[in-house]
């Protein structure tokens, strides 16, 4: 999935200036002042799924050890937003579902691996609970502590522009725009507010997966583009 939206950033640079992806669905932010194909929805939606698509396919044996049992398929819906905080807001409930999603599967499956419950028993057990109290089930029985998992399946995946002056190169270096893969909170403002001077990432190599907690540009926009599989919809 991120491999694929990787593909749809590299052939709309300059007009998708972000992308966020958990589990099988992805979002991607379209500049405000973007002219692509005239803004038009039906052709930047049936262009971005394609795209999308066959980076899918044609990358799948890269990270899958079994070919695809039949071809996939995605969808896609295109939504203006009127302002940057409708776009914000967006995304900050996208990553608020990611936690949401992740934190219920991962206890439910620890009760169901580790606990020995079926897995009806299993949601009879997480039924009515909250947030802490999965936290506690986690810790207590499983000695799971939630926060130290993998930022990526706690955060989803940001796709992001930035800016970045590679160490091998002098110090008053034009700063080269790399394509950063990103597993961080994008709730919070630190994300959306620029970072004073160059961007402080640092990387030697184009498109290197970092997973930093600075600071990210990325310019709101106002139109949102929402990548899912066809058997969710």
């Amino acid at each position: 999935m991120n491999e694929a939206a990787r593909a749809v950033l590299r052939e709309f640079k300059g007009h998708i200036t972000m992308g966020f992806g958990e589990s099988d669905e992805y979002s991607f932010l379209i500049d405000r002042d973007s002219t692509l194909y005239s803004r038009r929805q039906s052709k930047l939606v049936s262009h971005i799924v394609s795209i999308f698509t066959g980076a899918y396919v044609f990358h799948w044996s890269d990270y899958m050890g079994i070919p695809l049992s039949k071809p996939p398929s995605f969808d896609g819906r295109l939504v203006v937003y009127p302002s940057a905080k409708e776009v914000r807001d967006y995304f900050a409930w996208r990553q608020v579902d990611t936690h949401i999603n992740n934190l219920y599967n991962t206890t439910f499956w620890a009760l169901v691996l580790q606990g020995n419950q079926t897995e009806r028993e299993a949601h009879e057990t997480l039924k009515g609970t909250y947030s802490k109290d999965k936290h506690e089930i986690l810790f207590q029985r499983f000695g799971i502590n939630y926060d130290k998992l993998p930022a990526l399946f706690r955060k989803g995946t940001t796709l992001v522009y930035s800016r970045i002056l590679a160490p091998s190169r002098p110090i008053n270096s034009k700063p080269k725009t790399e394509l950063c893969t990103l597993h961080v909170d994008i709730i919070q403002d630190a994300f959306w507010q620029p970072a004073k001077g160059e961007n402080s990432l640092t990387s030697a190599q184009n498109d290197t997966e970092i997973v930093d907690e600075d600071r990210q540009r990325s310019k709101c926009a106002g139109m949102g583009m929402h990548v899912l599989p066809t058997d969710t919809i």
